[in-house]
């Protein structure tokens, strides 16, 4: 039956891992800009969800046709193609070298969102969650919440965002499934701490917002809602333990990039991520406990 469970978690992280590149493709822009509806071509994204579900591959870039021949060459022009989702740039450029038609998208590379980091922390975080907590019924919510928190951990560390539209509705999720969780029979978890965990982790953070909005985002505040509820669920000692695991881990981090000088120690960084891999920590050793 372990392994069983261990296999069905594997399969749902590889499947929802795989989803989170064109979602973090299209999620990973500045604030005053709107989410990306282009691949970096220009070609529309479509597929289910208004074409945020899908690959990370444009179909009419991998076929369409490769850049022109320069005249008396016999080779191709260079195409430059600029794709850091990182950056604040909403559409990558494309230069061929000579002037294309507005209406006609200039072919692009086939994977516009490559990468298999996303993917394949997705399956570690489900299959070591499903390994820790067993047949109980809120695995269901720890592996329903998990491929949205790895999004959330890839957009923040591109562009230094916490969307509301991934932040809010996890918080939500959270306090349904563990709400259900709670009413089936085997859980080993409170529903009244986990909410009561939400306000505290959740009001600390906004706390610290209060103190130095500089550094601390309102997007932080909205995701410790929700990992205050995750943690919060098998107790007070986890919701610490979870919480300064963030801060340790940022701050480990933070101290790293000085020491390497790849940074001061004015220089922001996406604390999103970190949070969440504390909150992982603290929910792997309640489930371990519970």
């Amino acid at each position: 039956m372990d392994a069983v469970l261990l296999a069905l978690a594997a399969v749902w992280g590889a499947v929802t891992g795989l989803l989170i590149p064109r979602a973090a493709y299209r999620f990973a822009v500045e604030p005053e800009e709107p989410w990306r509806t282009t691949c970096p071509a220009g070609h529309p994204l479509t597929g289910p969800a208004r074409g945020w579900l899908g690959p990370a591959r444009c179909a009419p870039c991998a076929t369409a046709p490769g850049p022109p021949a320069v005249p008396g060459t016999g080779t191709t022009t260079d195409t430059a193609i600029t794709t850091d989702t990182s950056t604040s740039t909403a559409d990558a450029g494309h230069d061929t070298g000579t002037p294309a038609a507005p209406a006609t998208p200039a072919p692009g590379p086939s994977a516009y969102a490559p990468g298999v980091l996303a993917p394949l922390v997705t399956v570690v975080a489900c299959v070591v969650l499903a390994a820790a907590t067993g047949a109980r019924p809120e695995l269901i919510g720890w592996l329903a919440l998990t491929p949205v928190a790895v999004l959330l951990a890839v957009v923040d560390r591109r562009v230094h965002r916490l969307p509301d539209p991934l932040t809010l509705p996890l918080a939500a999720a959270a306090v349904l499934l563990l709400g259900g969780a709670a009413l089936l029979p085997g859980h080993a978890g409170s529903w009244t701490s986990a909410l009561l965990g939400g306000l505290a982790l959740g009001g600390f953070y906004f706390l610290l917002f209060l103190i130095n909005p500089n550094g601390m985002g309102l997007g932080d505040v909205k995701l410790a809602l929700a990992l205050g509820v995750a943690l919060g669920w098998y107790g007070w000692t986890v919701l610490f333990v979870g919480g300064f695991a963030g801060f340790l881990f940022g701050a480990a981090y933070g101290l790293g990039l000085v020491v390497l000088r790849r940074a001061g120690r004015r220089t922001g960084i996406p604390f999103g991520p970190f949070m969440i891999g504390g909150a992982l920590t603290g929910l792997l050793l309640g489930a371990l406990a519970g």
